[in-house]
């Protein structure tokens, strides 16, 4: 019987090295990708260039953006916050009794101060503004008396204690808002 078999074949020849395994490249990839991410930062940076005109309030602000020229639109700046129109209807007020001195029936002098109350979100007010509110106080004898309070940082209230003299120890003493006014408009 003779031997058919044939040998079997070297799986490499014989003058080529062996074939080495594939290491995955993931460092590569995460370095690739790194650069290619700064890369991408420091290309699409926004550059802010501001003048300043003779008084001294910025004249102008330009913004430009590496990519708005390759079809990708500008970032666009942030919008000026808006605050609501602040009126004699935005608020109430009440007047707190901090000193009382009757004299019989000759009536009363009484010192009062005002507590105003804003009508919906203080947040919805500008804190850079100082607001006037004007106010008529009603039950002093000679007739209405009218004071101003100052409304800043849409919290603190500045005003005068009010000295008023009433008829009788029984009179109402109250107030109404006539006006809100914005200092220095």
């Amino acid at each position: 019987m003779t031997d058919t078999s044939v040998p079997p074949m070297p799986s490499t020849p014989p003058n080529e090295p062996s074939p080495r395994t594939k290491k995955p490249r993931t460092n590569l990839v995460i370095i690739g990708s790194a650069v290619a991410v700064i890369a991408a930062v420091v290309t699409t940076g926004v550059v802010v260039a501001q003048s300043r005109n003779d008084d001294g309030k910025p004249a102008a602000t330009a913004k430009t953006n590496a990519h708005a020229e390759d079809g990708v639109p500008a970032e666009k700046p942030d919008p000026e916050p808006t605050y609501i129109t602040v009126d004699a209807d935005s608020f109430t007020i009440g007047l707190k009794t901090t000193a009382r001195h009757c004299f019989g029936s000759a009536g009363c002098n009484v010192t009062v101060e005002p507590h105003l109350t804003l009508l919906g979100d203080t947040e919805a007010i500008d804190p850079d503004a100082v607001y006037e509110v004007t106010y008529e106080i009603h039950g002093d004898e000679s007739g209405p008396v009218i004071e101003t309070a100052e409304l800043s940082d849409g919290t603190s209230l500045n005003y005068t204690p009010s000295m008023i003299s009433t008829a009788s120890s029984g009179t109402q003493v109250s107030a109404e808002i006539t006006d809100v006014s914005v200092q220095g408009e």
